[in-house]
């Protein structure tokens, strides 16, 4: 029999991967907002601390030079050309869903076709809504899994039953961990794409695979029909999520779009003013050993850094999907718990 670990899988992608927690939070489960606090509150401390205990002091910096003037003019043009170039971006990955007719017909007919397919395999029409879409391909995949393994208890192949009993329970039980995840949870958070993550398909399609070929002789006609009918199942979710990431995508990119907007417009208030008003003197005094010109500098620094913290932290998770869902067909392209 084929070792345990070469079978079943973790349900959950953290628990594959082996990473931290407190890693995959912040690089995924994370409010991107409060990601974009989080560092921009990191930046602001680093600022102070450093200006603060570092050589020469700065209120004498700023006295003997243009330092406040020089810094924040160039944040002004950092902050138009930054949101610019991210809103630029951001509208020519939206410019596919833009396009003639005919194009849009294609486009209509390739969707509805697979929804008509998806209606074949679970046997009542596609859910419009696509965390109840995964869910029916999730839970028929979990029903053909149990079909399979009721059938191949009649097997004479005392290891083919073992490792099918083995490869069942894990898809079963990947399958309810990830069905229980999506059950209420509403496209454009996180929550659909996170838990789509969790059900690792191409491992479930390659072990299908070995186990019709290991064990060709050992399988009659009908199990062969049933591990076909699963390998049909689970090759369907693979397009299906890919389908629901892309929208995602799409669906990040406008928010992010829309927050750097929000953002440059104070971003390029505080730089203005700072540039105009703020000298020296402006801010005289001390609060904790600390001129109260740092204070006001940092923050005002921090302040225009927003529209840039926010691009960051919305392409950390979109980068990080990416790099985990690179192939949709039975390739494991990192290290997993297996």
């Amino acid at each position: 029999m084929t070792d345990k670990t070469d079978i079943s899988t973790a349900n959950t992608m953290r628990e594959r991967s082996g990473e931290s927690r407190i890693k995959l939070w912040l690089l995924l489960r994370a409010n991107r907002i409060l990601v974009s606090i989080v560092l921009t509150s990191a930046v602001f401390v680093a600022f102070v601390f450093a200006v603060a205990v570092l050589d020469p002091p700065f209120s004498q910096q700023i006295e003997s030079g243009d330092m406040i003037d020089t810094m924040f003019s160039t944040m002004i043009t950092v902050i138009v050309t930054g949101t610019t170039l991210v809103v630029t971006i951001g509208q020519l990955v939206l410019s596919q869903e833009n396009g003639p007719l005919g194009d849009q017909r294609e486009r209509m007919s390739s969707s509805m076709d697979f929804r008509d397919y998806t209606e074949e395999l679970i046997g009542s029409p596609s859910p419009a809504d696509p965390s109840e879409f995964l869910r029916q391909i999730i839970g028929i995949t979990a029903q053909r899994t149990t079909a399979l393994r009721e059938s191949i208890d009649k097997n004479d192949n005392e290891n083919l039953r073992e490792e099918v009993d083995e490869f069942a329970e894990s898809v079963t039980g990947n399958a309810d961990t990830v069905r229980d995840q999506l059950e209420n949870a509403q496209f454009g958070s996180f929550d659909v794409l996170f838990a789509a993550l969790n059900f690792n398909y191409s491992w479930k399609i390659f072990q299908v695979e070995r186990l019709a070929n290991e064990y060709e002789e050992s399988l009659n006609e009908e199990e062969r029909g049933l591990l076909d009918d699963l390998k049909t199942a689970l090759s369907l979710f693979g397009p299906a999520r890919e389908h629901i990431k892309t929208l995602y995508f799409q669906w990040a990119l406008i928010d992010l779009s829309q927050m750097i907007l929000y953002a440059a417009v104070p971003a390029l208030a505080v730089a203005g003013i700072m540039v105009g008003i703020v000298d020296a003197g402006t801010f005289p005094g001390s609060t904790l050993g600390l001129d109260h010109i740092i204070l006001v500098v940092g923050g005002a620094f921090a302040v225009t850094l927003v529209p840039f913290m926010l691009f960051v932290s919305y392409v950390l998770r979109i980068v990080t999907i990416a790099k985990r869902t690179l192939a949709i067909e039975p390739l494991i392209l990192r290290k997993s718990q297996r």
